[in-house]
């Protein structure tokens, strides 16, 4: 018999990833279960799709390993010195294909089609079998689309290979299959996914896992991938639809099961967790989440590194590390929706921060902004520079280096004890993406009704957000857009809406943008200064917070100066190889089967 070498650990009766869960019990050790002993139980065969879960489930910004590189940094959201924005990658740079390190994919694969194989030859009762073997499949799914999305079309491998022995090596040396039986083999397996799996979980200790809703929302969003520029170079129509038909079935589940938009956009969007038990969500947002918990000890501790990562470094974290551009500043609209210099409302550097879309103050911290940090409600953030000695010196013990930094999702209730132990869940996918995903799908078909459901989508977020809707009810649209212009105006909406939640380098990748939107471009930060008045002194210390409470724009013109510096010290050169990465010469080595993208010198054309 077969024996299980995967220790998994046991919290309550689900995963550790779960916060839910509240009594921990010890560490579960299946190495010396045979496959009977595990997979004929329900609670061991629970253990193991567990495990799975904790293998697979994205970190914060969607990270799954894969870039040698952050993703915000790979666009113009966030600074970062990489090979990828310098224009230097290599068939180095990106190593998930074939690798033998296990974290690699094809050893979580290995591990699910293992699964899949035990759950089938078990004796559990079919429908059980078939839930679990659900959420296998999407899985499954899930690190082939993180695979094509890398390289294009990959080995599909489908059942557990032999480890051991020539033949068994050689009957491992597989080929590629092409991006287009890629796609169709993840998309097969959402759908077995779809078919058996629950719509809503009955228990409460569940939430988390794969819905049937939720595994729709991926199906449309590895169609409408399969359907950009970067992999339908010849905008084959029906692609679009396709897409279009997913994102459509994922809304009618989601929306049918008491999932939508959360009433506002602000942090308690992602501090609000769990399942209410009833009919609607207690966060209808969440889709697919993956969850944290606030545990200090070994044993069940789950705890996610943002807040600590993106706090300012002179409270005491180890943090500031993830910090707005200028460019992504400037990215914002003003508050009735309309672009820098075509709305009603100035735009006056020296106030950058006023009047603008409610998302800008939700997204990004600022010089005398109101941030309730640190359980501090009336914490205010104080970034700016004062002359001492001639020498423009920092408010800050370690400064932001764009002068602007992150407070997305950033709990308010966390402390100095508690950033390094955060709870907070990822929105792996919100239910603003779904309405994203088809809004962009709608706007490609073209036709005058997918068009007016293109308007109806963005509209919705921007209400949600706080926007004006002006006269017209537009929120700041323009009327009469052609099918180019409403897909450019969704782009824009993914920008500010999904921002920092790891999209932005992927949707220029997909819409082959990179080249022409960050190319020749160097980040900017911006630079706010005391205004000199003939002191060494930081002469406003004792009265900022008081007098920004009061009227920060007068704070603002009496006292700072605003400039914008470069961040780049050399012009973002991506190159066009990056659409497919290179396979990295270790995968060509170890399978001779293997053949290099036609992008880097190789015979695979991953447009097939």
């Amino acid at each position: 018999m077969k024996k299980i070498y995967i220790i998994i650990l046991a919290a309550c009766t689900t995963s550790l990833m779960f916060s839910s869960c509240k009594k921990v019990l010890e560490k579960q050790d299946l190495g010396s279960f045979t496959a009977d002993q595990v997979y004929n139980d329900s609670t061991t065969t629970k253990l193991s799709i567990d495990y799975i879960y904790s293998q697979n489930q994205p970190a914060w910004f969607g990270n799954v390993g894969g870039l040698s590189a952050s993703v915000s940094s790979l666009s113009e959201e966030q600074y970062g010195d990489n090979v990828f924005v310098k224009g230097t990658a290599t068939i180095e740079s990106v190593t998930d294909l074939g690798n033998t390190n296990t974290a690699g994919n094809y050893v979580k694969i290995r591990t699910i089609n293992m699964f899949i194989r035990d759950v089938n030859a078990g004796t559990l009762d079919p429908a059980v079998k078939k839930r679990f073997i659900a959420q296998a499949y999407f899985w499954r799914a899930f690190r082939y689309f993180e695979l094509v999305k890398l390289y294009g079309g990959v080995p599909v491998v489908l059942i557990p290979l032999d480890a051991v022995g020539e033949e068994a090596k050689k009957a491992a040396l597989l080929p590629r299959n092409t991006t287009t039986e890629t796609f169709a083999q993840i998309a097969r397996d959402l759908d077995s996914c779809i078919k058996y799996i629950p719509a809503r979980w009955p228990k409460n200790d569940d939430y988390g896992r794969i819905t049937k809703g939720a595994a729709q929302a991926f199906k449309g969003r590895v169609l409408l991938t399969f359907a950009s520029p970067e992999f339908n170079s010849g905008n084959l129509l029906s692609r679009w639809q396709d897409a279009y038909n997913a994102n459509t079935q994922a809304i009618a589940t989601l929306s049918a099961n008491g999932f939508g938009l959360y009433p506002k956009f602000d942090v308690t969007m992602w501090t609000t967790e769990g399942s209410s038990g009833g009919s609607t969500p207690r966060n209808p947002e969440a889709v697919l989440a993956t969850l944290y918990n606030t545990g200090t000890t070994d044993i069940g501790q789950n705890n996610n590194t943002y807040p600590n990562a993106t706090v300012p470094k002179y409270i005491g974290s180890t943090g500031g590390s993830n910090q707005p551009t200028w460019d992504m500043a400037l990215a914002f609209p003003m508050k009735d929706g309309k672009d820098i210099g075509a709305s009603k409302y100035a735009y006056n550097l020296a106030t950058f921060y006023k009047d603008r879309d409610p998302r800008f103050e939700q997204t990004i911290a600022y010089n005398g902004c109101n941030w309730p940090l640190s359980a501090n409600p009336n914490y205010r953030l104080w970034t700016y520079y004062y002359s001492k000695n001639n020498v423009l010196t920092s408010t800050e013990s370690s400064a932001s280096s764009s002068g602007l930094y992150l407070r997305k999702a950033i709990d308010p209730a966390l402390t100095l004890a508690t950033f390094l132990n955060a709870g907070t869940d990822w929105l792996e996918i919100r239910y603003a993406e779904v309405l994203l995903n088809q809004a962009e799908c709608a706007a490609e078909i073209g036709n005058v009704g997918q068009s007016q459901e293109a308007y109806a989508n963005i509209i919705a977020l921007r209400k949600r957000a706080g926007i004006e809707a002006g006269a017209d009810g537009l929120y700041g649209l323009t009327a009469g857009l052609s099918a180019t212009q409403l897909v450019s105006a969704v782009m824009k909406e993914r920008q500010i809406e999904l921002a920092f939640e790891g999209k932005r380098f992927w949707d220029l990748r997909r819409r082959k943008l990179l080249e022409t939107v960050l190319n020749g471009k160097r980040r900017l930060g911006v630079t706010i200064a005391l205004k000199s008045a003939g002191t060494n002194t930081d002469y406003i210390l004792g009265s900022r917070d008081a007098s920004a409470s009061t009227n920060l724009d007068a704070l603002y013109t009496s006292s700072f100066t605003v400039t914008t510096k470069q961040l780049d010290t050399y012009n973002i050169a991506y190159q066009a190889g990056v659409y497919f990465f290179g396979i990295p010469t270790v995968s060509l080595n170890n399978n001779i089967n293997l053949k290099q993208n036609n992008t880097w010198g190789g015979p695979f054309d991953p447009l097939q």
